[in-house]
């Protein structure tokens, strides 16, 4: 059995320990741009709720299987919840929906097509031309 190519070319040696617990930290965590951070500021400012966080998470439904929930949370967040501030905003993720959404970066954008809320998953097999809902 011949060895690929692949195989046979020397392995880089692992990253140092101090890299590491980065790499798994990301993955464990959402995150949210700045471009996002400054889009979710305005419109707190709008809505004249200062306090108010972001909750993101994942409903069943959709044409591909699930959508994505993002709203208003005005309240405290549950015990159980997730919390993630980044650029003076927070996000807050139930931990069912967080199996989904670990990893995912939140984002802003604006193009030929409009402007909107993009989330970045890397867990996300697919999803539908409307960009509203998600396989995984």
């Amino acid at each position: 059995m011949a060895m690929s190519e692949a195989a046979s070319k020397p392995t880089a040696s692992p990253a140092p320990a101090s890299q590491m617990p980065v790499a798994k930290a990301a993955a464990e965590t959402i995150i949210i741009s700045e471009t996002a951070a400054r889009e979710i500021q305005r419109q707190r400012e709008k809505r004249g709720k200062l306090d108010s966080a972001i909750r993101v998470g994942i409903r069943g439904g959709g044409c591909t299987g699930f959508s994505y929930v993002f709203e208003w949370e005005d309240g405290e967040p549950k015990k159980t919840d997730k919390v993630f501030a980044e650029h003076g905003v927070k996000l807050v993720v139930d931990p069912k929906s967080f199996v989904y959404l670990r990893g995912t970066v939140l984002d802003f954008v604006t193009g030929m097509m409009g402007h909107g809320f993009k989330f970045n998953n890397p867990n996300a097999k697919g999803s539908c031309g409307c960009g509203e809902s998600v396989q995984f």
